[in-house]
């Protein structure tokens, strides 16, 4: 399995499609911190519960000079889809390869109702204006994690 990020690591670069078919990279967020996340499946409970949670604070975390991204393995339609849906105000990025999710440390081994499988691990990685990691998670609920994230930014 690909070896997670932690802190002061420096941040993949990553070119991904977004919902509207455009090319987003790691590169556009530079000189700015970026909460980069990953997530396993568009339209899934826990999924809709994080993007709406994070649409929902993405005017607070702008104002403090934080931006946002998703990524999944979703097809770019499956985004527009889930964007348009939920009114999301912040790119969905579409790794149907898992590249990035791997080269992040997003893609491993998971437990769901007692099978194990292999996919995209709910992570949320805070990239520092310099490219940097601040602050890496793998794992996370989707319940009160924008919140926690938020209080954790100092916002």
């Amino acid at each position: 399995m690909p070896a997670q990020l932690a802190a002061g690591n420096p941040a993949p670069n990553f070119s991904l499609p977004n919902a509207a078919g455009g090319q987003v990279s790691l590169a556009d967020y530079a000189g700015r911190r970026v909460v980069v996340y990953f997530y396993p499946k568009a339209a899934t409970p826990g999924c809709t519960t994080e993007a709406c949670d994070f649409r929902d604070s993405l005017s607070a975390l702008n104002s403090a000079g934080v931006d946002v991204v998703g990524i999944s393995t979703d097809p770019q339609e499956d985004l527009a889809k889930f964007t348009e849906e939920f009114e999301l105000n912040f790119p969905l990025l579409s790794d149907v390869n898992h590249e990035a999710a791997e080269a992040w440390g997003a893609w491993g081994e998971k437990k769901i109702n007692g099978t194990t499988l292999i996919g995209t691990l709910r992570s949320t990685i805070v990239v520092n204006a310099d490219g940097t990691v601040q602050s890496a998670e793998y794992n996370v609920a989707a319940d009160g994690h924008v919140a926690r994230l938020r209080r954790e930014l100092g916002l």
